[in-house]
């Protein structure tokens, strides 16, 4: 197999975990999806609770970042109460993620005086001045 093909045996779907969903939208803030658990003949299954999920999207100066959250409601009504607030905390679990893959991108950047001992010296771990692994004395600024 190429290591572009996809191993569709792995995309297998479980019929005990089946739901209908319908989307419900106010054109404005965003949609709320309701999802039914049904049962694999297409039926209700009142075993499992009803799922409410917000979607907005939020303007940031790189573009429009999509947001997905659970609603905790028991009705339709109470999931459009609570949107505002899962929107909210939404926003900022994204904010917070933005700014830690902004420092660890920051952090993993290569600085010559802190390069491991092997990457100091030639090119691929070749020996570099000296001809010792790591180069000589010679230290970057």
């Amino acid at each position: 197999m190429a290591s572009d093909d996809v191993d569709v045996s792995e995309l297998t779907m479980d019929p005990g975990s089946l739901y209908r969903e319908e989307v419900f939208t106010d054109r404005r803030a965003g949609t709320i999806r309701v999802l039914a658990p049904v049962k694999p003949d297409g039926g209700p299954d009142p075993s499992r609770e009803v799922a409410y999920v917000g979607e907005a999207q939020m303007l940031t100066p790189a573009g429009v970042l999509p947001l997905a959250f659970e609603i905790e409601a028991t009705s339709l009504r109470e999931a459009t109460e609570k949107f505002a607030a899962g929107a909210q905390a939404a926003a900022e679990r994204m904010v917070k993620e933005l700014q830690e893959l902004r420092r660890e991108a920051a952090s993993s950047l290569i600085v010559p005086g802190r390069m491991p001992p092997d990457l100091r010296g030639g090119l691929g771990g070749l020996p570099g001045p000296g001809g010792l692994r790591g180069g000589g004395k010679l230290q970057l600024p």
